[in-house]
């Protein structure tokens, strides 16, 4: 390795916050600067620590699932009664759809269990990516609720059925939306306090439960007017509802799996690292989630007339502002690539045949 190309690896080094932000630097203000974003916003780089926040993260999620399968299964089967007394396939479809997404917890409870783990020889990264396995569980889960209201929902355009205990049947759609809105709003917030996008979807999965919910009443004021198609044409709305549902889920979890980031956080960390005190450039920038936890890889230019030890407290800089900068963010790969010279060898020309 060159005095120059100085990766620095998250965990593999330990800083207290009195290093510079670059050699010979002796701006007390950029100084000052620092020690008040520490106030601000404090924070440690030790690897301890790091692995604090990540299982705090995974407890809340876990909090967060089990209070809402709590939640949605009373609801549920409290509508279930209902279903058997009334005979209403509206609220059957209800009632289906608020199981469903109480039993969403089970794989996202999995995912949070196997993310807790530690990386290993095989796993090089952890066991994180297994909150996106559990999308698509959910994503499955969200698509079997919908053809099984849709088929309850035709069968009974075919074969029509008065249905009874109309008040009870529209008691149990207010229910189901109360119960839908509070999960809905809780998961979303848990979601993004911790950066899941599984637990996200599923929040918005169960906000449309709820809207669905409401719609049952329209159903039972059809049947309370005697028309005894409307509560399978309200069957079938709440099926369009589900497919919605499953289309935002469905762009959710191909955007995680696919590395999709929001590019608002590739402008935070760029602007972040234009600012640290010795980088010229910024080269390579890449982020990545890995569950509910981001992380970045970014190749930064440098003088190249700096030592390996200064050309890595530039990186060391560089990985300090990005943790300040990005939300989520809990590792930092930095390297540190020496400035071009006109008419200088290319620093990287002994890889030049890997890239072609």
């Amino acid at each position: 390795m060159s005095e120059q190309n100085v990766p620095t690896h998250p965990h593999e080094h330990q800083h207290g916050h009195e290093h510079g932000h670059g050699p010979g630097d002796t701006d007390r203000w950029a100084r000052w600067r620092h020690k008040a974003g520490h106030l601000v916003k404090p924070h440690s780089h030790q690897s301890a620590d790091k692995v604090d926040r990540a299982l705090e993260s995974s407890a809340k999620g876990m909090r967060a699932l089990w209070i809402s399968l709590a939640v949605l299964g009373v609801t549920a089967v409290a509508q279930a009664v209902v279903v058997v007394l009334s005979g209403s396939v509206a609220l059957l479809g209800d009632t289906v759809h608020n199981a469903t997404d109480a039993l969403t917890a089970l794989p996202l409870g999995v995912a949070f269990v196997l993310g807790r783990r530690a990386a290993t020889r095989c796993f090089t990264y952890g066991y994180g990516r297994a909150e996106d396995l559990a999308g698509i569980v959910i994503v499955l889960t969200i698509a079997a609720s919908a053809a099984f209201t849709a088929w309850a929902a035709i069968d009974r355009l075919l074969n029509p059925q008065e249905i009874s205990y109309l008040p009870a049947v529209a008691a149990a759609g207010v229910i189901g939306f109360l119960g839908n809105e509070w999960v809905a709003r809780y998961r979303i917030r848990v979601g993004r306090e911790i950066g899941s996008a599984a637990l996200v979807a599923d929040g918005l999965h169960a906000r449309t439960d709820g809207f669905t919910s409401l719609a049952v009443l329209l159903g039972t004021g059809g049947a309370a007017l005697g028309w005894r198609l409307a509560d399978p044409i309200v069957g079938l709305a709440i099926t369009a509802a589900i497919l919605l549902v499953l289309r935002n889920a469905c762009r959710e979890v191909f955007r995680r799996i696919m590395d999709a980031v929001d590019p608002a956080l590739v402008d935070a960390a760029e602007h972040a690292l234009g600012e640290v005190v010795g980088v010229r450039a910024v080269g390579e920038l890449r982020l990545r989630w890995i569950g509910h936890q981001l992380r970045a890889e970014v190749a930064v230019v440098v003088d190249g007339e700096l030592s390996a030890r200064e050309a890595h407290r530039v990186a060391v800089g560089a990985e300090h502002a990005l943790l300040h900068a990005v939300p989520k963010l809990t590792a930092v790969l930095v390297h540190a690539d020496p400035a071009p010279v006109q008419g200088g060898p290319d620093p990287h020309l002994e890889l030049a045949h890997h890239s072609a």
